[in-house]
């Protein structure tokens, strides 16, 4: 259940742009009236980020300082945008855009097609596997269904990243990504992939970003349209930007920065679809002048569920580990979080089940209740203990609300009922809104009492009583509101995917349940192996997984239960042992792994001195230029160096060389790629930069405050014409 549905009554529209601002803490009315230039917030799980930015956009065009159709919010799921387009409805915001990259993109793509390429726009299809097998049957590869899948997911991976199939294998690598096989095979189908397309006259999803991005940088005159109808921009979730959404976005932009970028390092969840949180945490460099508002205090969860969630972060190591933010819960304190052992699964989804029954038989309702797994896999376990303890539910990732036959036919019979329903007998002795619903919904299926059991039948039940409810819920917020005023809204809610509350317990991933919220949640197979996941091997996929745990956890409102299984099977052996993760924070174990940062506080932070002007209209950011020619620099390499790459180079060859060689020995000792220790274009930027010290070379891209930290010295001895010895006990 999302935030906008927790209460599904009607709020009446803000009578004013001042208005709007009522009941915002001091850091989101900073989100909220922080119109101009560059704008980074970083919020926390439960902070209040999608109300601060949707009363951002609110009170922007309240004010007349923003017009509605100038502002474009993206977002990353239908259903997220959805939700800002009706929190935006009721803020009186209405006409503001908001929607995914991907939505935003192809709408720009087939409205732009004729003009800039021509003819038709080919097909858009909704599933590449099949393209996946016709290519590898052309290449006479056989791969089984799980292999389909897998192959498909790399050249997802591979178009968000700007991976062309002839540099799969060594972006892979570099990336540390485990291939499902041969990698020059996965390039091999890669490249047959888009011959099929191409035959077919057929494009994916990832093409209509490839495609925008491509127009966007040909076609000035068509940039130019785009930038003109578009001059601000809000990304929420900005953590989990690919650099395909990222050159799309910088295309919308231009040489502007009338930007809003919203986002948690700390909830990096998607790095296996090509989503990296550099560009979150990378956004103070790029802009300067940005004013930065971290939002800490976490209206969703009690004490209780944020210190289990601040616990896990701070064993947590990385570069989102280093910026992660400390929440500070706002709620009155509840009970203690609830970890139980079961000696299999099967056990653990009874034990599950027979608690959930507990909380209903005590007025929890069951939409206020999740069950959240690391695998879809676990799913069917959970369903069957559910069924058989009489508990309803529904999975997570179905079909939408609104799309679903039983409600678009509820919706026809609705209207069909507002305009004729002095006719109809059905009505006779319905004597308001929600007895009239209740009536002509009775003719499609609902009924006072759910049916019995599980499965089609009771899911369309619980789709019609979502209705019901509904028409309850807004009757009392409109007394008076006929049936046709339901009606309007059902559409508005249909067009803006705003849909209400559909009774049952819900079962999802921990991926999918990202964004959502209950008021109490069961993470269940919390051991290792699922959590971590076995395929995690490497740091940088453990910590991940951890973000994924910390997600789940901050799902919770009020009562959360972790538990695991021993063994998978009843009478298998007992060889699974609790997650890592909750060692120190569970009773009765110890710490494995702890760090001492205290983590991010909430507050502002101006941007430099200097780089934003007193007046009230924004200051321009200067566009990267080459220091040889003076061109615009967009490619992120020649950007690195500042210059173009076909300019020439003042760089000290001989600076290189040792830079090269000391790289080697470094790489030899630790154990790791070359690349890992710096790339060529930032050992090529430090060679015609020769950096003095630490501030010069801290400015030269490429060099983090890890790296600085722990290559500085060594890197500043080069550039003096010293030579450090390797260190034989570094890590």
């Amino acid at each position: 259940m999302t935030a906008a549905t927790h209460s599904t009554l009607f709020p009446q529209v803000p009578d004013s742009a001042d208005a709007v601002l009522d009941g915002l803490d001091p850091e989101q009315r900073e989100v909220a009236t922080a119109l101009h230039g560059p704008v980074c917030v970083l919020a926390g799980a439960g902070t209040g980020k999608t109300r601060a930015i949707t009363h951002r956009i609110a009170y922007g065009v309240r004010a007349g300082i923003l017009q509605p159709s100038s502002v474009l919010a993206v977002t990353f799921t239908n259903r997220a945008a959805g939700e800002m387009r009706g929190r935006l409805r009721q803020l009186g915001a209405g006409g503001v855009q908001a929607r995914t990259f991907h939505s935003a993109a192809l709408r720009q793509l087939q409205y732009f097609w004729p003009k800039a390429i021509g003819g038709s726009m080919p097909r858009l299809v909704d599933r590449k596997i099949q393209l996946v097998a016709d290519a590898a049957a052309a290449c006479r590869i056989r791969l089984d269904r799980g292999e389909l899948r897998d192959v498909t997911a790399e050249i997802e991976w591979s178009k968000v990243t700007q991976t062309v199939p002839a540099d799969y294998a060594p972006a892979a690598a570099k990336a540390g990504r485990e291939a499902p096989r041969d990698p020059a095979e996965i390039a091999q189908l890669y490249a047959a992939y888009e011959d099929v397309k191409r035959e077919r006259s057929v494009i994916d999803f990832e093409d209509v970003l490839l495609l925008t991005v491509a127009v966007l940088q040909d076609r000035h005159d068509i940039a130019e349209q785009v930038r003109a109808q578009y001059q601000h921009f809000v990304v929420d979730e900005y953590q989990d930007v690919s650099p395909l959404q990222q050159r799309l976005l910088e295309l919308w932009l231009g040489e502007r920065d009338d930007l809003c970028v919203v986002g948690d390092a700390s909830q990096t969840i998607y790095s296996f679809t090509g989503a990296t949180p550099d560009h979150l945490l990378d956004f103070r460099t790029r802009h300067p002048g940005a004013t930065v508002v971290k939002l800490v205090r976490d209206y969703r969860s009690t004490p209780q569920v944020v210190h289990l969630a601040n616990g896990l972060l701070a064993q947590a190591r990385g570069r989102a580990a280093d910026h992660r933010l400390e929440l500070v819960s706002q709620r009155p304190p509840g009970p203690e979080p609830v970890y139980t052992e079961y000696t299999d699964e099967p056990a653990e989804a009874e034990g599950a089940a027979r608690r959930i029954r507990e909380l209903m038989d005590a007025g929890v309702p069951a939409a206020e209740i999740a069950v959240l797994f690391r695998t879809n896999a676990q799913s069917e376990t959970y369903e069957q203990a559910l069924a058989d303890a009489g508990v309803p539910y529904q999975l997570r990732g179905a079909e939408r609300f609104f799309d679903r036959p039983e409600v678009r036919k509820a919706g026809v019979a609705l209207r069909g009922a507002a305009r004729f329903g002095g006719n109809d007998s059905l009505l006779d002795d319905a004597v308001d809104l929600p007895s009239q619903v209740r009536a002509v919904l009775s003719g499609e299926g609902w009924t006072p009492q759910p049916p019995a059991g599980s499965g089609a039948v009771r899911e369309r039940w619980e789709s019609l009583a979502a209705l019901v409810n509904l028409a309850q819920d807004f009757a009392a917020a409109k007394p008076g509101a006929t049936l046709a005023d339901l009606v309007a809204e059902l559409d508005e809610r249909a067009n803006a995917q705003h849909a209400p509350t559909v009774q049952g317990v819900t079962l999802a991933s921990l991926h999918s349940a990202k964004g959502l919220e209950w008021d109490v949640v069961f993470l269940v197979g919390v051991a290792e192996g699922m959590m971590p996941i076995t395929y995690a091997k490497t740091d940088e996929q453990i910590e991940e997984e951890r973000r994924l745990l910390y997600v789940g956890v901050t799902r919770a409102r009020e009562r959360l239960h972790l538990s695991w299984a021993l063994s998978r099977s009843p009478g298998g052996r007992p060889s699974r042992r609790p997650s890592r993760f909750l060692d120190g924070l569970r009773p009765g174990s110890t710490a494995t792994t702890g760090r001492t940062s205290a983590g991010g506080a909430g507050g502002i932070e101006r941007g430099i001195p200097g780089t934003r002007g007193s007046a009230p209209r924004r200051v321009r950011r200067t566009p990267a230029r080459c220091r040889v020619c003076g061109r615009t620099l967009t490619d992120a390499g020649e950007m690195k160096l500042m210059r173009c790459d076909d300019c020439p180079s003042d760089m000290n060859e001989g600076l290189y060389a040792r830079l090269r060689e000391w790289r080697a020995d470094q790489a030899r000792s630790s154990g790791q790629p070359a690349f890992c220790v710096f790339t060529d274009r930032t050992l090529m930027a430090i060679a015609e930069t020769a950096p003095d010290d630490e501030h010069e070379l801290a400015r030269i891209p490429g060099v983090g405050m890890r790296k600085l930290t722990r290559y500085g010295a060594d890197v500043l001895a080069i550039c003096a014409g010293q030579y450090p010895e390797a260190d034989a006990d570094q890590d």
